[in-house]
């Protein structure tokens, strides 16, 4: 018996030009995108002053504690119906709808007495309302 030993040859795999390939490619792809730009809303921003504009010396303020009780410019309402406090704010602007209103309520009144005394003062068409809170 003739028993031969071939020689069995260690096959390696040669990836140094798959790699050349494949920087040819990704260098290709980043030469050739283009980028486009996305498309923004034109906006005018409107322009401050530095000047201090005067504040209104009257002002009707709406004030709601933590029970949901109402004092308007200090006084207590009888009552918490949007009814009174609408009729307690128009007392109190005496018919104009440009009297600045401020509405300040206690971190824990409950949230339907803030949207009553809401109600109440676009009911009269109020024009100038803010909501007061306290800085930390």
């Amino acid at each position: 018996m003739n028993f031969r030993q071939h020689a069995i040859e260690e096959l390696d795999l040669n990836i140094t030009p798959l790699i050349d390939v494949v920087f040819l490619l990704l260098i290709f792809f980043m030469v050739s995108t283009t980028f486009q730009k996305e498309t923004a809303l034109q906006l005018q921003l409107p322009q401050a002053s530095e000047q201090q504009q005067s504040i209104p010396t009257q002002k009707i303020e709406v004030v709601i504690n933590a029970q949901g009780g109402y004092f308007v410019n200090g006084r207590e309402l009888k009552d918490s119906r949007v009814a009174t406090v609408r009729d307690a704010i128009n007392k109190m602007a005496r018919g104009k709808k440009d009297t600045p209103l401020v509405l300040r309520a206690d971190a824990l009144a409950p949230h339907q007495a803030f949207i009553t005394a809401m109600d109440a003062a676009s009911q009269l068409g109020m024009v100038k309302f803010s909501i007061a809170a306290a800085q930390n």
